[in-house]
C-alpha cells in the first residue's frame, strides 16, 4: 500500500469533492505542477488508493433506485467462512457494497433495487444462497439524506 502524505491527502481531499475537477485546477489548489500531480493521482490509482471514480445520482427522480441496507450475520466467524463469503459476495454485481462490521451481525451490504420485486429475486437468488449465511436482515431506504458531495451543494 502506498504511504500517503499531506500532499496526497490533499489531493484527495479535493478529488472527495469533485472528482471531475481538472488535472491543471487540482495542481494549482495544491501548489504542484500538473505533471506532478497527475504523476501522484496515477501512484494512488495504481496501489489502490483510488479504486475508481463515480457519479452521485438524485435519488428523487422517478427513475431512481431504492437502497436496501442488508445486514447478514453468518454461521461463524472463522477466516473460512468470511473468506468463502466474500468471495461470493465479489461475483454478484448487484452487491453494490459490502463492509466486515463489528457489533450484532457480520457484515453489512447495500444494493440498489427498482422495487421490491427485484429485492424479492436478488433475497431468493443471491442473498440466501450466500455460504455460511445464518441470518439476514434487511432495511428498505426512504431516501437519502446525505451522501459525498460537491462543494458549494447543499
Amino acid at each position: 500500500m502506498h504511504a500517503l502524505d499531506t500532499i496526497d491527502r490533499n489531493i484527495l481531499r479535493l478529488l472527495r469533492l469533485d472528482a471531475r475537477m481538472s488535472n491543471a485546477k487540482l495542481a494549482a489548489e495544491i501548489g504542484l505542477s500538473p505533471s506532478a500531480c497527475l504523476r501522484r493521482i496515477k501512484i494512488m490509482e495504481k496501489s489502490g488508493v483510488i479504486r475508481g471514480y463515480t457519479a452521485l445520482v438524485d435519488t428523487g427522480n422517478a427513475d431512481a433506485t431504492i437502497a436496501v441496507i442488508i445486514n447478514i450475520t453468518l454461521e461463524r466467524q472463522t477466516e473460512d467462512y468470511l473468506d468463502r463469503f466474500e468471495a461470493a459476495v465479489r461475483r454478484h454485481p448487484e452487491i453494490r457494497e459490502c463492509f466486515l462490521m463489528t457489533g450484532g451481525s457480520d457484515y453489512l451490504l447495500r444494493v440498489e433495487v427498482a422495487n421490491a420485486g427485484e429485492f424479492e429475486r436478488i433475497h431468493k437468488e443471491i442473498l440466501s444462497a450466500l455460504p455460511g449465511v445464518l441470518r439476514i436482515h434487511s432495511s428498505f431506504s426512504i431516501r437519502n439524506v446525505l451522501a459525498t458531495r460537491t462543494k458549494g451543494r447543499r
